[in-house]
């Protein structure tokens, strides 16, 4: 689930920016209700969306949460890793 998008610089030089994925991975420390509650808090998502992220963490292992340029994601990815959940940037 990649997208690139592209930047044109006024020189006329062409930057491709890749958009990222922050990823959550499933765990048997934290519950679902945490997760949630995080997403929401966190994320900036609705409850209906935190839900469905958790669900999809838990029964497919992975669910991407959040997307964007690796430096818009790496705050998100830093206040969930605070939280202890399991994210990366893809």
């Amino acid at each position: 689930m990649t997208k690139e998008k592209e930047a044109i610089l006024p020189a006329g030089n062409e930057v491709v920016e890749k958009e990222r994925n922050l990823v959550l991975f499933n765990d048997d420390v934290n519950t679902f209700d945490f997760v949630i509650q995080t997403l929401v808090e966190v994320c900036e998502h609705t409850l209906e969306q935190a839900e469905t992220c958790a669900w999809i963490t838990h029964f497919k292992g992975k669910c991407a949460v959040k997307s964007g340029s690796y430096d818009k994601l790496m705050p998100y990815k830093q206040a969930l890793l605070e939280k202890h959940l399991t994210v990366s940037i893809q």
